[in-house]
């Protein structure tokens, strides 16, 4: 049986996205089943204008020059690698609500779901991640 690993995403930046990304694709890479919740900022992460909304917290924007110097997939080709991976990509129905978000406002391939959508994964899970 697979190993299981869920994951909750809840804030929003650059540097988040990266940490979340990295985990989920290395975890799909050892053949682990992953799940990503994503909640509040972290929308951010799966918005069809991400590249616009995600921005690097200050004094950090050294690490954009790290990550080009190391050859890091950016954050749209991560998602990708993601999801041809299968990681589950959940968006927070809550937030969406509160935030008017809507399903058409998320990538191809992000599901809706509440709380109860991604315990019910997590509950057989056998690492649980927050950022």
């Amino acid at each position: 049986m697979a190993r299981r690993v869920a994951i909750i995403a809840s804030n929003g930046g650059l540097e988040t996205a990266y940490k979340v990304l990295n985990i989920a694709t290395a975890a799909a890479a050892t053949e682990a089943e992953v799940a990503i919740f994503f909640t509040f900022e972290a929308l951010a992460i799966i918005h069809k204008d991400a590249a616009n909304m995600l921005t690097m917290g200050a004094g950090k924007e050294h690490y954009m020059e790290g990550f080009k110097r190391a050859n890091v997939p950016s954050i749209p080709e991560l998602v990708e690698i993601a999801k041809e991976s299968g990681v589950k990509l959940i968006a927070c129905q809550m937030t969406m609500d509160v935030t008017g978000m809507k399903k058409e406002d998320f990538i191809d391939g992000v599901e809706v779901g509440g709380a109860v959508t991604f315990l019910d994964f997590a509950y057989d899970a056998d690492v649980t991640v927050t950022f």
